[in-house]
């Protein structure tokens, strides 16, 4: 197969032995290469090279083997829990505020990628977690985001008429009801998340801290004063450094916060939550890049949304600072960095490996 490394049949073998043995498995992971497949909507296929001399079958090989991740399976699975949750937490109405409730559900439920979410039911499993526990946050998250993109689309701010391939919110119902519509998204997330970390049964110091860390992600101190950055900025020049402070507040922020969140209700140690900060980090990064590099290379019907609209608008990229070649390398290093903050968690992280790659190998 193309670009496998050895190493993946060695780490398959101490698998089986610590099944075998009753060890544990920490540091017995596949680690996932994220440039030997670019459609990661193909499960992940494992062969050994023609070339490796022929060995006797192995009975204990035949009775346990670890079969490839596929995270095309798990996406949609991950998603369809989302988006169940997500349509009862905001229930059609019939009452006196029902055109907002229609203007929230029409952006929250135009469908997406909803990364941030399964990042933090990802982070949640990868630390022993259940995700039940979990969920409402999740859906939280994707509330919020849907709240950053609504009002990112206004006149006001990136002025965008598209977005998931549909009109943007303001088009169908007007900048008010838009604007009131992101408001009621991003103020609703939180009660939810209380609600259901209550009704979970979360202790009460995890949920404070949880909701600390969403609420600087997302406000002045992340996403907000990210915007403001980016909107200040806009026809300046910036170093590589200075764009990477932008998105670190802008887009990874709520990345950062996804996956500790997810992680500390899932039980996740202090060791564990530092790791997983240093991933998210990186991934945050990593997707950052790509985006930019989709704005230049992808169209306009394939992205759902208007492309080039960073250069016309005069928007540093790293695309702009880098060129294209370099910034698509940087996006992969940058994945790579992902993938080696997990070294020290075993198969229960493997999604979240999975999930650095494809941040990267995305068309959309």
């Amino acid at each position: 197969m193309r670009g496998l490394r050895p190493a993946i049949f060695e780490s398959i073998s101490r698998r089986r032995s610590e099944l075998l043995t009753g060890e544990g498995v920490v540091g017995g992971r596949l680690k996932e290469v994220s440039h030997q497949q670019s459609d990661f909507e193909r499960p992940m296929q494992q062969a050994k090279s023609s070339s490796e001399p022929a060995t006797t079958a192995d009975p204990a090989a035949t009775l346990i083997s670890v079969p490839p991740f596929d995270l095309a399976r798990y996406l949609r699975e991950r998603t369809g829990v989302i988006e169940r949750q997500l349509a009862i937490s905001i229930a059609e109405s019939d009452g006196p505020a029902n055109r907002l409730v229609e203007a929230m559900r029409y952006s929250l439920m135009a469908g997406g990628k909803r990364l941030r979410p399964i990042l933090a039911l990802a982070a949640c499993e990868a630390v022993g977690g259940q995700i039940e526990p979990a969920i409402g946050y999740a859906c939280a998250l994707e509330m919020i985001h849907t709240y950053s993109l609504v009002h990112d689309d206004l006149p006001c701010m990136d002025d965008d008429d598209l977005r998931r391939g549909r009109p943007t919110n303001h088009k169908v119902f007007g900048e008010a009801i838009a604007t009131l519509a992101g408001d009621g998204l991003l103020t609703d997330a939180f009660g939810l998340f209380a609600r259901s970390a209550k009704a979970a049964g979360i202790p009460a110091e995890l949920v404070v801290d949880t909701i600390a860390e969403l609420a600087d992600a997302c406000g002045s101190a992340g996403m907000v004063g990210g915007q403001v950055i980016d909107l200040l900025a806009e026809g300046q020049p910036l170093t590589q450094l200075e764009l990477e402070q932008l998105h670190s507040k802008k887009t990874g922020a709520l990345f950062v916060a996804s996956v500790c969140g997810g992680a500390r209700l899932g039980g996740a140690a202090p060791a564990q939550l530092q790791a997983l900060q240093k991933y998210a980090r990186a991934l945050g990064l990593a997707f950052q890049v790509t985006d930019d590099l989709l704005d230049v290379e992808q169209t306009t019907e394939r992205l759902g949304k208007r492309s080039q609209k960073d250069h016309e608008r005069g928007k540093a990229t790293y695309p702009s600072i880098l060129g294209i070649e370099r910034s698509r390398a940087m996006a992969h290093e940058l994945a790579d960095h992902a993938r080696d903050a997990l070294a020290g968690f075993d198969g229960r992280a493997e999604p979240l490996r999975m999930l650095a790659g494809f941040a990267v190998e995305r068309k959309l």
